[in-house]
């Protein structure tokens, strides 16, 4: 039955949301059974798909990570295409998230407060697997990229692969906010102005 196939792959599907989710919050599975009281080879079961999710796993692993329950399976849109962000603080930025799912790209708005005197030096580099994408909503955005030093205005956009060492800081007296899309099995925005051969 048709019904049956969609129910097995929703819940297939519960697994590896479970393991990004725990993953993008660098969360062990011994800190995630602390947290929840479930047993941290339940829980790896769960995420390699050896375990079918119940209501009664599935509930404190929502609690844990302070996300809705039907992000957690997937569920189905009931007609509002709205995303209801919650917003998070990390390294002294906001980020709001823009997507509502774990897998494929990730949407962030992310604001960087005004730089204080003692923020004046080169921003910490970081590598990982994935492609990046960002665009300047509001003030100026400093992107160390490798030995390059940018400073991205207002409008502008940037994209690289996140394998190359990079870090962002805000160098301006007021806020900046900017767009991310970030993709971690390196997916690629392209980005032209106008169409070719104009």
């Amino acid at each position: 039955m048709a019904g049956d196939d969609e129910l097995a792959g929703v819940l297939t599907a519960v697994g590896p949301r479970l393991r990004a989710l725990r993953l993008a919050r660098g969360t062990t599975l011994a800190q995630l059974g602390e947290s929840t009281g479930i047993s941290a080879s339940t829980l790896s079961r769960l995420e390699s798909g050896q375990r079918r999710p119940t209501l009664e796993l599935l509930l404190p692993l929502a609690r844990a990570h302070g996300v809705p329950l039907d992000e957690l399976v997937g569920a189905p849109a009931t007609g509002d295409p709205r995303v209801h962000p919650r917003p998070f603080t990390q390294y002294g930025r906001t980020f709001v998230p823009l997507t509502r799912y774990l897998g494929g790209l990730h949407a962030y708005k992310i604001i960087i407060p005004a730089r204080r005197p003692a923020d004046a030096t080169r921003p910490e580099q970081s590598v990982h697997e994935g492609y990046e994408w960002l665009y300047v909503l509001s003030g100026r955005l400093w992107l160390a990229l490798g030995e390059h030093d940018l400073v991205l205005a207002a409008g502008e956009a940037a994209e690289f692969d996140t394998r190359t060492p990079h870090g962002f800081a805000n160098p301006g007296e007021r806020p900046v906010e900017f767009l991310s899309l970030f993709g971690a099995q390196g997916e690629r925005m392209h980005v032209r102005a106008r169409p070719a051969g104009r």
